[in-house]
């Protein structure tokens, strides 16, 4: 019984190792500033929150649309 349960560890610890050691290196060296999540602003009209690059700016307050932009804050 001894025996047979040596021989689980054994294979279970193989396994373990070779799983650790087979996992790719690129995923170690991503680069950090492509997954970076974009910054977000709140359009002043309506409230809904988009991405700063897509969102249209007057002074400083941010919109959505043009149509909010044309609508002014509330």
């Amino acid at each position: 019984m001894f025996r047979l349960l040596f021989w689980i560890a054994l294979i279970a610890a193989a396994f373990w190792l070779w799983r650790r050691f087979k996992k790719p290196a690129s995923n170690a060296q991503a680069t950090p500033g492509e997954d970076a999540p974009a910054p977000m602003v709140r359009c002043a009209q309506c409230g809904v929150h988009v991405p700063r690059d897509k969102a249209l700016a007057q002074g400083t307050q941010w919109f959505c649309s043009q149509a909010h932009l044309d609508q002014g804050s509330r």
